[in-house]
């Protein structure tokens, strides 16, 4: 997470990943008004985000959201509404482009397909040390038609 407007207004769950993203809970714009016209007014809020989510790089997210759970936010959203359950949403604002089961299956296809897919396939883990060097040739070569880079 980037930055954050007050954490304390924030709640994680479970597996979720943050690129460089800002969280707001507050809107700082009420400061301006109350000293103009002699208000106190308050508006905060918070931000909800649920287990098994991904945020991607440059997201913003707005107060009173809740993301998830299953949930994406492509790069580059901003967030002003809450995010269902298994969605992607994408855009400024955030918008629903897909559902995450669907891009899922997608996904598998594509892997299937893949020179490297059995290699994957005996990772133990996200990495694992003894076939990183393999996978990275096999999939330097599928890039650019070579592993002598």
């Amino acid at each position: 997470m980037k930055e954050a407007s007050n954490p304390k207004f924030i709640r994680l769950g479970n597996n979720i990943r943050i690129g460089s993203a800002t969280f707001l809970c507050h809107d700082g714009s009420v400061h301006v008004f109350n000293r103009a016209f002699g208000l106190q007014l308050d508006r905060v809020g918070k931000i909800d985000v649920r287990d098994n989510v991904f945020i991607g790089e440059g997201v913003m997210i707005l107060p009173n959201v809740c993301i998830g759970p299953n949930a994406i936010v492509a790069a580059g959203a901003v967030v002003s509404r809450d995010v269902p359950a298994n969605t992607v949403v994408a855009g400024v604002p955030a918008k629903p482009v897909a559902k995450v089961d669907e891009l899922i299956e997608r996904w598998k296809k594509e892997f299937e397909e893949m020179p490297w897919a059995s290699l994957i396939a005996k990772r133990s883990g996200e990495k694992d040390p003894a076939i990183e060097p393999e996978l990275d040739r096999l999939r330097i070569e599928h890039f650019f038609g070579d592993s002598t880079r």
